[in-house]
Order: structure tokens, then sequence, then C-alpha cells
């Protein structure tokens, strides 16, 4: 099975598309891209050259994803939310050679309207709320919200948020899929499968 892309979107030759992945209304896929298999890019999505989108990620209406932004699997990303990939931008001076990398883990949600300045992590199984503004590195199953945004809670792989401490230690039950989290030395671990 191929890819499906509305007819009129774009995809320049030479982007690598993987199979069932689904290409919607107006959208941009640049030469250089890689995107993996059944990634959903909805209306008015831009996908840049130096681009890789891994396997199952969601890109929602409206969101342009810049050179130097890597998605791994499962990667949600919310309507109009931004990537940026220049630091300091101003019109009258190039600064392409300046750009800095993004890096967003496995399975990281980044809510509508959310802002992600470059150069930063978004840890596994993050959850950006909607309209923050992250402008440092995330951990992993962390819950972040506000601007600038401030973690306050953790999450689950599920998308539920845990009953943990920000800081210390404790363990948590997802009451939805039963899976068992524990906090240790300011980080969280899935125990078990």
């Amino acid at each position: 099975m191929q890819h499906i892309q509305h007819p009129s979107a774009i995809v320049d030759p030479g982007a690598q598309i993987g199979e069932g992945t689904r290409i919607w209304h107006f959208v941009h896929v640049c030469a250089g891209a890689s995107i993996g298999k059944g990634v959903s890019l909805g209306q008015n999505v831009f996908v840049g050259n130096k681009v890789v989108i891994g396997d199952n990620c969601k890109i929602q209406n409206n969101v342009s994803v810049y050179d130097n932004v890597t998605l791994e699997e499962g990667v949600f990303c919310g309507p109009s939310m931004v990537f940026t990939n220049v630091y300091n931008p101003r019109s009258l001076i190039e600064r392409k050679s300046e750009y800095r990398d993004t890096l967003v883990r496995r399975g990281a949600t980044l809510g509508a309207n959310c802002t992600i300045v470059c150069g930063v992590t978004i840890g596994e199984f993050a959850f950006i709320g909607a309209g923050a503004v992250v402008n440092r590195d995330v951990p992993a199953y962390a819950l972040m919200v506000g601007v600038p945004a401030r973690q306050i809670g953790w999450m689950s792989e599920y998308g539920e948020q845990l009953e943990l401490p920000l800081a210390g230690t404790g363990e948590a039950l997802c009451t939805y899929s039963n899976a068992r989290y524990v906090l240790a030395d300011g980080l969280v671990i899935k125990k078990g499968n």
C-alpha cells in the first residue's frame, strides 16, 4: 500500500514517504523530508527538507515542521502548534547556518497552539499543554503548561495524569492501562510492560 495524497497536496520529488501515510489538503512536503509509515499530515501542513518524521505520527492542521526538527515514532502535534529553527531571527539577516536541532521523543504530545523554541529535546511521552511555550528541555512523562512552560505533573503513556510528586520518589498506577510508574531521582520510568 502506497501513501494516500489529496490532489491539492504538493510532494516534491525525492521526499521519502512511508506506506499508509495520509497527506491531506494543501500540504507541502519538501524534497529532502523523510516521513515514516502510517503518518497523518493534516490540512495545510508544511514539512521542510531537513525533517525526519517517525512512524505513526499525527500532525494536525496548520503545522509547519521546519528544517532540523526530528519527530520520533507516535508524536502528536496539535492544530496550529509551532516549531522554530532560528533562536533570534531577523528578516534582514540570514541565519540558515545557525539552525538549532529540535528532537521530540517517542509518544510525546504537543498541544494545540503550543510553541517549541528550537534547540530543545522533548522527552518520551511528555505532554505539552495547549498554548504553552517550551524554551528548555522537557523530561520524559512531564506535563508542561504556561508561558514559559513549567512542569505541573507527570503523564502516563496512555495520556492520563499520574499522582506523583514533582520531585523525590514515589509510585503511581495509570488507572486506565494498569501500568505502574516510578519516580526516582527526579525522573519517571515505567515499570515492566
